[in-house]
């Protein structure tokens, strides 16, 4: 145990907090970056998302009215990835599985090569700092899209990307939809991610991670309302990536203090702890950590038990 971790929470030192080493494993690049940092790029400043929204259709959308139609073309996403990358970097982040959607491929004009290039140019200029591990996403509203399909394909067989993630709406694709990707992806020794559990469904969270052979799972949260699952989890080893004020915001959860992944953490479920989309939470992970414990989730002990095994669950 870092006494000197638990001595910055429990002294309120978030400059403390921040100087230790942690893991962001659940980041969508696209929204990865403080507002600020748009707004500066802008000349003017953005509206701030309701403090609680209607689910993940809030979210998206806040996203499409006030987000994406400043940020949605290639300079706007290089603007926003170096930016996350600096922004992880200030908050202790060294490991860093950032989300990169393939739709944002259609921002290079001169095909997928140049935004591979990008990628890799980002991964060695920040490698001294932190080590990023670029993601490869799929939103399941595009799972069956033909050319989206391809492009997957083709970005797998590329070997840029350490995992894959699937997201957006949980009933707008059946896992079954993209196991073929998953396999293809699990040959190439790529880390298997999904969203599901979010909301709801515990036994869908089962039967998503049987289906795609997932290693870890993002969110996962509804799995407390299955001791079964729990223990499923729990025996087979399998980490939920949770972002407690994306819950909170989105009304996933009432609030932080009853927030479950305590009951998660208790029930011997592997657990770390995220940002999500920054640009919308506005909370690092060094802010989620000292969230949770200001609010008697956790000890500062437990806290650090947590960042320590979200470390060694990345080498």
């Amino acid at each position: 145990m870092h006494k000197d971790f638990v001595q910055a929470l429990t002294n309120d030192d978030i400059e403390g907090i921040k100087s230790f080493p942690k893991t962001d494993v659940h980041s969508h690049v696209m929204f990865s970056t403080r507002r600020n940092n748009v707004e500066r790029w802008l000349g003017h400043s953005l509206a701030k998302p309701p403090s609680k929204m209607d689910g993940l259709e809030g979210m998206l959308t806040y996203v499409g009215d006030i987000l994406i139609p400043h940020i949605r073309n290639q300079h706007g996403f290089e603007l926003i990835a170096d930016s996350a990358v600096n922004d992880a970097i200030m908050d202790g982040i060294v490991v860093l599985e950032m989300s990169f959607d393939i739709r944002i491929a259609e921002y290079y004009t001169d095909g997928l090569q140049p935004f591979y290039a990008y990628i890799q140019n980002l991964v060695e200029k920040c490698r001294p700092k932190i080590d990023l591990r670029p993601e490869l996403g799929l939103s399941r509203k595009c799972a069956d899209d033909a050319n989206i399909v391809k492009l997957m394909y083709h970005a797998i067989d590329s070997g840029l990307f350490h995992s894959i993630d699937l997201y957006s709406h949980q009933d707008a694709c059946p896992p079954e939809a993209v196991k073929s990707l998953y396999t293809e992806a699990g040959k190439r020794g790529m880390k298997l991610k999904a969203h599901v559990g979010e909301f709801g469904g515990a036994e869908e969270i089962r039967r998503t991670v049987e289906i795609l052979g997932l290693d870890e799972v993002q969110h996962g949260i509804a799995a407390i309302e299955s001791e079964e699952v729990m223990k499923w989890l729990a025996d087979n080893n399998i980490q939920l990536n949770v972002c407690p004020t994306s819950n909170v915001m989105l009304r996933a959860v009432q609030d932080i203090d009853s927030h479950p992944i305590r009951v998660l953490f208790d029930n011997g479920v592997p657990v770390t702890i995220n940002t999500d989309d920054l640009m919308i939470f506005d909370q690092t992970v060094s802010d989620e950590y000292r969230n949770l414990y200001q609010a008697g989730v956790f000890s500062a002990e437990e806290l650090d038990s947590i960042r320590r095994s979200s470390l060694r669950s990345v080498r």
